[in-house]
């Protein structure tokens, strides 16, 4: 299944750890298509943003189980990436957090 690369990257992820990986190391936490590879995630992130990617990691995080009263569901699992990018490089979209 070939990806466009607009729908390999869905979004920025905005949590305590990601803010801390954004400022200390130059890595970005991005939320992508369940069924993107590395290579479809560096080159889509490379074309989007014009930025020279140096490492893609790649973590599958499963949904939670919650409850609502008497019935019980699960979020839904999703694909998240930390790209690492070339020294003294940035994502504009992302400073502004």
């Amino acid at each position: 299944m070939k990806l466009s690369i607009y729908d390999v990257v869905i979004g920025p992820v905005f949590t305590e750890k990601a803010t801390f990986l954004k400022d200390e190391m130059n890595q970005y936490v991005i939320k992508v298509h369940p069924k993107a590879n590395k290579r479809q995630i560096k080159e889509a992130v490379e074309k989007i943003f014009k930025v020279n990617v140096k490492k893609v990691q790649v973590i599958n995080v499963k949904g939670k189980p919650k409850r609502l009263g008497r019935y019980e569901g699960r979020r839904s699992n999703w694909k998240k990436a930390i790209i690492t990018l070339e020294e003294n490089q940035t994502i504009p979209f992302f400073e502004g957090v």
